[in-house]
């Protein structure tokens, strides 16, 4: 493992909710950078949020250290607090509902296992530049399902 930190900003957006919604993420390291989006047409914001985070880590082919920065209270806290409880009760939240979004929270849980991983949350939309940049390329993944 190295001592150089890979920058993750993903972010993703939906046109209502549910609804046609977009991914974004932005990787940087060692002053270079990587941009990528996708969309999906039926699905929640909080789930393009989370895939935007898998996107971003599946493109590293090695174990490295990592600072997440997401706008997302959801996505942060959920991989730092929540999962905990949620593995332990095989998925179930504390009222013994099922987890919403149990599929990529197991695929996040997965590939964060692989590296050394810490979780930044930034406020939205209060001109962070890669934040914003990473909503730019979520709203990208929304207008790309439009063409």
């Amino acid at each position: 493992m190295t001592d150089e930190i890979v920058e993750i900003y993903p972010d993703g957006a939906c046109k209502g909710n549910p609804g046609p919604g977009g991914w974004g993420v932005l990787l940087r390291y060692k002053g270079q950078e990587k941009e990528m989006f996708g969309g999906e047409a039926g699905t929640t914001n909080n789930r393009m949020e989370l895939l935007a985070v898998i996107r971003g880590l599946e493109t590293l082919k090695r174990s490295c250290r990592i600072v997440v920065y997401t706008d997302s209270q959801y996505v942060q806290k959920g991989i730092s607090e929540w999962i905990h409880g949620w593995k332990t009760r095989g998925w179930k939240t504390a009222s013994k509902e099922p987890v919403k979004n149990a599929d990529l929270w197991q695929q996040l849980d997965a590939l964060r296992n692989n590296h050394q991983v810490e979780w930044r949350w930034v406020k939205g939309h209060a001109g962070h530049e890669f934040n914003e940049r990473a909503d730019q390329l979520a709203n990208a993944g929304v207008d790309s399902l439009r063409r």
